[in-house]
């Protein structure tokens, strides 16, 4: 298969999407209908092929500097990041200065078959985030590796849940700064859950809840991007109660984007 040029794609077109994940469709575009600085600029890979949800926010007071994306729903069954992604969309909303000096990308559901069904997997019956950069045939990644060599983030927040895990923690990847961006995450959003503290999480060896490395083919940035974005897995427990790892995740992106404006911010004298 050949992945063509993402074109832009409209809510009259969600007949093409199961019911559930229409109804985040339509719930993200009506939030944008009522902010003008969010823009609903959904991807497809074909008029009847797979469909990837997307929602750029430009904040409105300034020229952007930071562009960042944020992907959820990349494993099918993990629903809070799914929810909090679009939680924060409805927060812009209120506070735009939440993401002062941002351009965010926001990918609420990457793996909609997976959704539809409540599957970790995607239709293939491959887990998607172990197939980025490998020139696979899956279609939803195909889409998503278009979008990460064109936008070249600066940062790349991706949210999961794990149903192994004893309390929140976080994978290190990209940047060198992202470790000095996931431990106040972790800390604030320690609030709402505790932090997992074992010594191996997830099979890795982890430090302060952190994991360094892990899975080969996650979604990420191009190798041959310089410099590298900072690259965040964040991860609730899944046995958590819903809303609490839908509050741990909206912590966690809120103080990721305000520590690392100051930081840059600070870099270019602003």
């Amino acid at each position: 298969m050949t992945a063509q040029l993402p074109t832009t794609t409209t809510s009259s077109e969600s007949s093409l999407l199961g019911r559930r994940t229409e109804s985040i469709l339509r719930y993200g575009d009506q939030l944008a209908v009522r902010n003008r600085f969010l823009e609903p600029c959904h991807v497809r890979e074909s008029p009847e092929g797979r469909h990837l949800m997307r929602y750029r926010w430009s904040d409105p007071s300034s020229s952007a500097f930071y562009r960042v994306g944020i992907f959820a729903g990349i494993h099918g069954d993990e629903q809070s990041g799914v929810i909090a992604a679009i939680q924060l969309l409805q927060e812009l909303k209120k506070n735009p200065p939440i993401a002062e000096f941002y351009e965010l990308f926001v990918y609420p559901v990457c793996n909609p078959w997976g959704f539809e069904n409540g599957r970790r997997e995607g239709e293939s019956g491959k887990d998607l985030n172990r197939c980025f950069w490998s020139d696979t045939e899956e279609p939803e990644v195909r889409l998503l590796e278009q979008d990460l060599r064109a936008r070249q983030f600066d940062g790349i927040i991706a949210l999961h849940t794990d149903d192994t895990s004893e309390g929140i923690y976080g994978y290190v990847n990209g940047s060198t700064l992202t470790r000095h961006l996931l431990e106040p995450a972790l800390h604030a959003a320690s609030a709402v859950l505790p932090r997992d503290a074992r010594p191996e999480i997830d099979t890795h060896p982890a430090s302060d809840s952190m994991i360094f490395g892990g899975y080969q083919g996650i979604l990420s940035a191009p190798e041959d991007q310089h410099p590298q974005p900072f690259s965040i897995v964040f991860e609730t427990p899944h046995h958590a109660p819903l809303g609490k790892q839908v509050e741990a995740h909206l912590v966690a992106m809120k103080q990721i984007l305000s520590l690392f404006r100051t930081i840059s911010s600070e870099g270019r004298d602003i």
